[in-house]
């Protein structure tokens, strides 16, 4: 039998509503949002539960929100009687990545809160700072959505920032150049389609960001995971507590290696992949991956059943 690996998901994932079930169901999902409405100040649970949607859609709410969604999800999961030993590696998309080393013991619910609450405002005030924003290119390859970026880009930001699954890029620049690339797509014999996103994330457009968010990395106390982490810069297990800051500074502006990430995992005989989390971006990009290998989505207090305990048990 292969092994099993547990993985987050990152901004996008949220909708109004997301983790009330769980919390009405699980006193520890509960404690989770009691305790991240009391260290943030505000009230995150209201904004999940009720909305409004355009509130959870920036930035700085969104951030947190995904990521006590997320944890409150798992910590349902351990009440439930899944065990952490059940997983051998675990990783999380971009924002997911906190999500991912939080559980791997690396950073404490605290710390990982603040340091998401701190990237979240950091990430949406450098997407005000300039005219920017994101476009998935369909049926193409790395080299081919290179050549796109670098004819559109015409003196301005244009790069690939997501490698979500093949044939799915995604670029992020400035907003005129991303404009270029979605009229040269069919040329390049690919489809473009623009994103409904805050600003360039995961591009040098966000070095604001990444500076910002290095002076709040320097004060947090980070230890090495106990639990394999795949890094998204790297694609690599995360090791030394330094360079595990050094990645999620640099993560900011560097490209999201997903699908590496996933086929170095499938590779190592991984043949299942439990999503946890609000949505199911991460189960479709899997199915894109490698369909082979068996993806479980956590994402309502439903998906808890006797069958999914006695699969993560088998």
């Amino acid at each position: 039998m292969g092994k099993t690996a547990v993985i987050f998901p990152g901004q996008g994932a949220q909708s109004v509503g997301m983790g009330r079930d769980f919390v009405e169901a699980s006193p520890r999902a509960a404690t989770v949002f009691r305790t991240a409405d009391e260290l943030l100040g505000i009230e995150l649970s209201r904004l999940c539960f009720e909305g409004p949607a355009d509130q959870l859609e920036r930035t700085d709410i969104q951030q947190p929100a995904i990521f006590v969604t997320s944890v409150a999800i798992w910590e349902a999961m351990l009440e439930k009687g899944i065990a952490e030993s059940q997983f051998a590696a675990t990783a999380g998309l971009s924002l997911g990545e906190y999500t991912a080393l939080h559980v791997a013991g690396s950073i404490g619910f605290e710390y990982a809160l603040k340091l998401v609450a701190r990237r979240g405002q950091l990430m949406q005030e450098a997407a005000l700072a300039s005219a920017s924003g994101m476009v998935s290119i369909i049926g193409s390859d790395e080299a081919t959505v290179q050549r796109l970026c670098d004819q559109a880009a015409q003196d301005q930001v244009l790069v690939p920032a997501n490698f979500n699954c093949p044939g799915q890029i995604v670029i992020s620049g400035h907003k005129e150049a991303c404009a270029r690339a979605v009229g040269l797509a069919e040329q390049f014999s690919c489809r473009a389609v623009a994103l409904q996103v805050a600003g360039a994330f995961h591009s040098p457009l966000m070095a604001s960001a990444a500076d910002g968010l290095w002076e709040a990395l320097m004060e947090a106390p980070v230890a090495r995971p106990h639990l394999r982490v795949v890094a998204n810069v790297t694609a690599q297990d995360h090791q030394d507590a330094e360079r595990i800051k050094e990645l999620l500074c640099k993560q900011v502006t560097s490209p999201v290696r997903w699908a590496e990430s996933m086929q170095r995992l499938i590779d190592d005989g991984f043949d299942r992949f439990v999503e946890v989390g609000p949505g199911r971006v991460l189960t479709g990009l899997m199915r894109k991956i490698d369909r082979k290998v068996k993806t479980i989505n956590i994402s309502e207090v439903g998906h808890l059943d006797a069958e999914l305990l006695a699969a993560l048990a088998g």
